[in-house]
């Protein structure tokens, strides 16, 4: 070779050095691996060298020994310079910055186009999740459902589905959500499950929610409502203290509103209808246990049975005139009673108390009654007449 031709090919080589400059996107072949477990690398075109410390590797990298080979060409990002010689000197290379800088990069492709990611969820915080979507990604508590979430732990090493909120890489700043898409899902099942339900067939469901009003039932990804007074034949004041949350429950379908998506359900209505009953259990003559379950003006309203409720008159109470039956009578008082009438299909159940006390001594000396003051006695005694709302007046 002449000495012109040798002075030309140096000439080019030197031309197709490449400056290197921070934020460039270079080529490395991996020269060695240090005591520090740090690559050392030659950048292609350029003529220097460079180094990729332990943090800066692949994320992907569980063992520096084993994943980087003498002669592997890295593709990594310039992040800084070291050392003052421009020919000799060396950079600080990433490789994992420049990972994070495509899926950033993909992220916002996605973000721009309306799409969903998919990440498993590495840690619970105080304010949400976090989850590894390449790069890391935040999720506020409000957002991981459609409704409140009490414990955020049973979704830590889940691979979910989420909707792109906001992306700003240079802050390194993803905010991600799944409540709408949990919207969604729910309102597809709902759908679902109300164009297969029918008025009057018996479902089955688990206790999702209870309020003051009534229990939601979880019929499988939808809720149907069972309000309190459907919940069981005797009265109950409060779900909770008949129902507790996750209780497998039968349910009879009351109705469907598909343009509201209401489901109105009841439970008692899948349960033996008390009354039906009490006519193989109570004759007239019996007496019976209950507990007084209201109080009003012209009586007291004591349950027998459960669901089954009869009324003791005013005139019933007691052989004394009393003005009101709360003056002998309190609310959750245990009571005996004896049956006085019994209307099993017209849910009626006529009951005394002051039938199983002695009169007084006073009463059984009765004076002979005129004949003109002779009167017909009341139907109170054979059930809820007017004589119950207006009581006994020959008592007085």
């Amino acid at each position: 070779m002449s000495e012109t031709e040798a002075n030309k090919d140096l000439l080019e080589a030197l031309n197709s050095v490449q400056e290197v400059k921070v934020g460039d996107v270079v080529k490395g072949e991996v020269l060695a691996i240090d005591d520090s477990r740090q690559v050392i690398v030659g950048i292609e075109n350029a003529g220097v060298e460079g180094v990729v410390p332990v943090r800066e590797l692949s994320a992907k990298a569980e063992d520096v020994q084993d994943t980087y080979k003498s002669g592997d060409v890295l593709d990594l990002v310039v992040i800084a310079r070291i050392g003052s010689d421009k020919e000799g000197g060396s950079y600080l290379l990433s490789q994992r910055r420049l990972e994070a800088r495509k899926v950033w990069d993909d992220v916002e492709a996605k973000f721009e186009a309306g799409e969903t990611i998919k990440a498993p969820v590495t840690q619970i915080v105080r304010g949400g999740l976090v989850v590894d979507a390449g790069v890391r990604g935040f999720v506020p508590a409000s957002m991981v459902s459609d409704r409140f979430v009490q414990d955020l732990n049973q979704f830590k090493g889940q691979e979910l589905e989420f909707k792109i909120v906001e992306v700003e890489p240079s802050e390194n700043r993803l905010i991600l959500s799944r409540r709408e898409l949990v919207q969604e899902e729910r309102d597809a099942k709902r759908k679902e499950v109300m164009s297969n339900l029918a008025e009057g067939e018996v479902i089955e469901g688990k206790v999702a929610r209870l309020t003051n009003f009534g229990a939601f039932i979880d019929l499988g990804g939808v809720d149907g409502l069972v309000h309190v007074s459907e919940i069981s034949y005797s009265r109950v004041n409060r779900p909770a203290d008949a129902l507790k949350v996750g209780e497998e429950v039968k349910a009879k379908v009351l109705s469907v509103d598909e343009e509201k998506g209401r489901i109105s359900l009841s439970i008692k209505q899948t349960l033996p209808e008390p009354w039906e009953e009490v006519a193989t259990k109570v004759a007239e003559g019996d007496v019976l246990e209950g507990t007084v379950k209201r109080l009003t003006d012209f009586g007291a309203f004591v349950e027998v049975f459960p669901g089954v409720e009869g009324l003791v008159h005013i005139s019933q109470i007691s052989h004394k005139h009393i003005a009101t039956p709360a003056d002998v009578l309190k609310s959750g008082e245990e009571v005996k009673v004896k049956v006085l009438n019994l209307e099993p299909a017209n849910h009626r159940l006529a009951l005394s108390i002051k039938a199983l006390e002695e009169k007084p001594a006073e009463e059984k000396q009765e004076a002979p009654v005129k004949q003109e003051e002779k009167v017909e006695i009341p139907e109170e005694e054979n059930g809820f007449t007017l004589g119950d709302l207006v009581g006994n007046q020959l008592e007085d």
